[in-house]
């Protein structure tokens, strides 16, 4: 492995201080009482609060100034100035905690640990005199030098910044300590997950866990990850969805359930795709896919008020009001609105036809309803901005949804299309075991065409359903692109912590 000076450099320091018998990654606890953001805010001169304090973080800048300094130490709340004096780290005759340790052994980026009480300086920034300093983790490598200053309208400049997007996905963690609005971006996504599970559970609906490996994909078309159990000697695949195990829950006797989940799915990768991806999947007995719709308009109305304490949300150049009710298109009424064609009652061919003159390109191998699904997707769906529900698919592209009551042909399925992408899906549940069958039949003849997402058949599924499975709604929301409306983010990437990435390229 070949180091750069500044990486030589700290490894030296690294050894000096061992030398001089300080530990640069010391065992024992390091008890912390304050944050930088709750001196920063609740510090009171008057009341002279916060006399005894304890902080840990990174140094995160340095100014020297002979027998004093002042830097910045950053923790998970934020930063804050820190006043280091030479007599007061160092009372007595041997001065190496400062002149030596301080000065010339720290570098930007070590974690210390220090005692102290808070004060403002003379141009009025609340600080932390330090009265002790112990090192508590020494950095080997320098930290990406991010320069920022105000301008003549209190706006923050940023020179140098860390905003290659590759090397923050694949260095999140370098991107978390020098970007803080990164931080702030994921304990949004832990809050509106946190949201959402409050609301479920308060409606009294049990939070489960299902199989992430399974014997048999179901649950989605979307082609899986495979893997062997060596012990078994059978194939077993990453779940693409975990629909049909909390079906099978609902057949058991659970009136209503849900699960956050990590699904898996093989396929291409995009700003709005990640082969592992989190949503949360939620079946009640006894209700139908009208009643959801209304369960989802509350639900992410609250998600918007928990987050932002608004229900419009700024994303991009648009503003997005999550308030009820929202506007609802059937598809092919949302198909004609956009296209100003009727394709509801056209066959296969016809549908092939109609698509070329729209300039879309349909695969050969793709039945009827993957291609009214192609023609919604290139001439509707990125137009609805507002959240809108689409409601009564084709069945040929429900293979688990119920058919529907009024209209011959459709189910009753709706999606929440915003900002011009899908975020949740939604059916009265498929619950009749022979027209189940049928249908799954069915996705085996597209299997055969070359439909590489198809369903296959799963038999315990129906089994299952043989026993009796009451009238039921089901929804999954995906996390991953509700999180991008709601932090106004570009990419899916931008959400996920450590999104899939190709190889790394090093250098020999």
């Amino acid at each position: 492995m070949q180091l750069s000076e500044q990486e030589l450099r700290r490894r030296h320091e690294r050894e000096e201080l061992e030398k001089m018998g300080i530990n640069p990654y010391p065992s024992e606890t390091f008890e912390v009482t304050a944050t930088a953001k709750e001196i920063k805010e609740n510090f009171d001169k008057e009341k002279n609060n916060y006399q005894e304090v304890t902080l840990a973080g990174r140094l995160m800048s340095r100014r020297v100034m002979g027998k004093a300094s002042f830097a910045e130490l950053m923790d998970s709340s934020g930063r804050i100035q820190i006043y280091v004096s030479r007599d007061d780290i160092a009372p007595g005759e041997n001065k190496d905690m400062y002149n030596t340790v301080f000065k010339k052994m720290l570098d930007i980026g070590d974690f210390i640990g220090i005692k102290g009480y808070a004060f403002v300086t003379q141009v009025g920034e609340i600080s932390v005199h330090v009265t002790e300093l112990k090192v508590l983790t020494k950095s080997l490598r320098p930290l990406p030098i991010v320069k920022r200053e105000i301008d003549e309208q209190g706006n923050e400049i940023v020179h140098d910044g860390f905003t290659d997007p590759e090397l923050r996905y694949r260095q999140r963690y370098v991107d978390l300590i020098v970007n803080p609005h990164v931080r702030e971006t994921f304990r949004k996504r832990t809050q509106l997950v946190n949201s959402m599970r409050q609301y479920l559970t308060n409606q009294g609906y049990l939070e489960v866990e299902t199989p992430i490996l399974q014997p048999l994909y179901g649950g989605a078309a979307a082609r899986p990850f495979k893997t062997h159990h060596n012990t078994l000697d059978m194939t077993l695949y990453l779940r693409i969805a975990n629909e049909l195990y909390l079906k099978r829950l609902i057949v058991g006797g659970f009136d209503g359930v849900f699960e956050f989940a990590k699904d898996f799915r093989n396929e291409g990768m995009s700003r709005f795709h990640n082969p592992e991806f989190t949503q949360v999947e939620l079946y009640v007995a006894y209700k139908d896919y009208n009643w959801m719709m209304d369960l989802v308009e509350e639900m992410v109305e609250k998600v918007a008020m928990d987050l932002h304490g608004t229900t419009e949300v700024k994303v991009g150049e648009n503003i997005i009001n999550f308030q009820r009710p929202w506007k609802r298109f059937t598809m092919f009424e949302a198909i004609e609105h956009f296209t100003k064609i009727d394709i509801s009652e056209m066959e296969e061919p016809e549908l092939r036809q109609t698509a070329e003159k729209l300039g879309i390109k349909v695969d050969p191998k793709l039945g009827k309803g993957k291609i009214i699904d192609e023609i919604f997707g290139e001439t509707c769906e990125p137009y609805l901005i507002q959240p809108t529900f689409i409601t009564d698919y084709p069945v040929e592209m429900s293979p688990l949804a119920k058919k529907h009551r009024d209209k011959p042909g459709l189910v009753e399925r709706f999606e929440a299309i915003c900002n011009g992408k899908e975020i949740c899906n939604a059916f009265s549940e498929l619950n009749d075991p022979i027209d189940q069958r049928a249908r799954f039949e069915e996705q085996l003849e597209l299997g055969k065409r070359g439909d590489t997402e198809a369903m296959v058949l799963d038999e315990d599924f129906l089994r299952a359903l043989e026993y009796g499975m009451p009238p039921t709604a089901g929804l999954g929301i995906g996390i991953d692109r509700l999180s991008m409306i709601m932090t106004n983010s570009h990419s899916i990437q931008d959400v996920l912590f450590f999104p899939q990435m190709k190889p790394e390229r090093r250098e020999e």
